[in-house]
C-alpha cells in the first residue's frame, strides 16, 4: 500500500497545506518518512490522518467560488468500530461546508470496505447542502464497498451509478470532472 500515492497531476491547481480555509493548513509532508498505516502496511506519507486508523483523505481540489471539494480515500471505511464518518464530517466536511461547498466528489478506488453503523452523520452532511442545491458523488468505489454503503441505507444521502463507478476521472482537470459527474447526476435523475 506504501505505493499507493494520492493523485498529484492537479497539484499546480491547488494543495491542502497551502490553502488557509482547508483542516489541512500548514502540513507538512515528507516525501520519505512513512509515519501512517493502516493496520500492519504502511501507507505514502501524502496521505492525510483525519482521525481515523484506518482510512486517509486527500483533497485532491476545491474550489469555494464554485462550492467543489474533490477528494480521494484509501483504506477501510469503519463507521462501526471507528466512527469514521464522525471524524469525516465533523472535522473535514464542516469546515468545507462552512467555506461554501455544497458539492462533493469522493473517489473511493482504493477504499477496501466498508462497514456502517448509523446513517446520522450522512443524513446530517446531506441536509447541510441540500438547500444550497449540493450533493455528494461517489465515484470509482468497488462494486462490493458500493453493496456493503446500500445495505446500510447510505446511498439515500450519496449519488452513485454505474457511469460513476467507471469514470476515468484523471483524464479531465477538476473543472472538466465537475461539469462530468453533474451530467451524469443530471443523467441519472431524468
Amino acid at each position: 500500500m506504501h505505493g499507493i500515492e494520492p493523485y498529484w497531476r492537479w497539484r499546480e491547481l491547488y494543495t491542502a497545506e497551502a490553502d488557509q480555509f482547508s483542516p489541512f493548513f500548514e502540513r507538512e509532508y515528507s516525501e520519505f518518512e512513512f509515519t501512517h498505516a493502516i493496520y500492519d502496511h504502511v501507507i505514502h506519507p501524502q496521505w492525510d490522518f483525519f482521525g481515523s486508523p484506518t482510512l486517509f483523505i486527500k483533497l485532491l481540489f476545491v474550489d469555494y467560488e464554485e462550492g467543489v471539494a474533490i477528494i480521494e480515500m484509501i483504506g477501510e471505511w469503519n463507521d462501526a468500530i471507528n466512527n469514521d464518518i464522525m471524524f469525516l464530517k465533523r472535522d473535514i466536511m464542516d469546515v468545507l461546508i462552512g467555506n461554501g461547498v455544497c458539492r462533493f466528489i469522493i473517489i473511493g478506488e482504493n477504499v477496501l470496505n466498508f462497514h456502517g453503523d448509523s446513517e446520522d452523520y450522512y443524513e446530517e452532511w446531506y441536509n447541510d447542502i441540500i438547500d444550497e442545491g449540493g450533493w455528494i458523488a461517489f465515484i470509482n468505489f468497488q462494486d462490493h464497498v458500493i453493496e456493503e454503503m446500500m445495505r446500510e441505507n447510505i446511498h439515500f444521502y450519496m449519488h452513485t451509478n454505474e457511469d460513476l463507478q467507471q469514470l476515468a476521472w484523471r483524464k479531465f482537470t477538476p473543472d472538466k470532472l465537475l461539469i462530468l459527474v453533474e451530467d451524469k447526476l443530471l443523467r441519472a435523475l431524468n
